[in-house]
């Protein structure tokens, strides 16, 4: 099963009133139909499954089955048409799921200044100030936890972003290195 969002689950996330907790709101961001529940089970933990299920019940997500793979052992003799390939879909990025996951990330460390950043990133309203805001909290997250954390975290941030908002993204981090 590949969990993944519905629109009362992108609207909670936007809206920041459900009553969802952390741990739940990083479950759903997680939770894009690519992803199976190994998967979020080693990100989020063994509860994880407990949680797909009570977010499916409650209408944040739904369950999405992995593609079948096709029977090896189909007769040589029938002739198959070869089914028609889907039309390629581009995954979905925005600007605001970049922003929502890096908020949640701010609010799992327990420092002072990821408190501040979470703050400020939080106030941002244009998409320069976002920017401006994604950027310096990438820029101070190293020296909040791992290294290795820190750039996997830069990494889901830029998948989340629209290419051009990645690329100023880019920009705004070779210009103050």
């Amino acid at each position: 099963m590949q969990p993944r969002k519905t629109d009362l689950a992108r609207t909670a996330l936007q809206a920041h009133r459900a009553p969802l907790d952390m741990r739940q709101r990083r479950l759903l961001i997680l939770c894009d139909g690519q992803r199976d529940l190994p998967q979020l089970s080693a990100m989020i933990g063994a509860e994880a499954s407990a949680m797909v299920i009570q977010l499916i019940q409650a209408g944040y997500l739904v369950s999405a089955a992995p593609a079948e793979p096709a029977p090896q052992d189909a007769p040589a003799s029938a002739p198959t048409a070869a089914p028609a390939a889907p039309p390629p879909t581009e995954r979905r990025r925005s600007l605001v799921a970049a922003r929502i996951y890096l908020l949640g990330i701010l609010e799992m460390q327990r420092h002072p200044q990821a408190a501040a950043l979470f703050h400020a990133l939080q106030r941002a309203r244009s998409d320069e100030d976002v920017i401006a805001s994604l950027h310096t909290a990438l820029t101070a997250l190293p020296g909040l936890t791992s290294p290795g954390y820190a750039e996997r975290v830069r990494q889901r941030v830029v998948e989340a972003m629209p290419d051009a908002h990645a690329a100023r993204l880019a920009h705004a981090a070779i210009a103050t290195a």
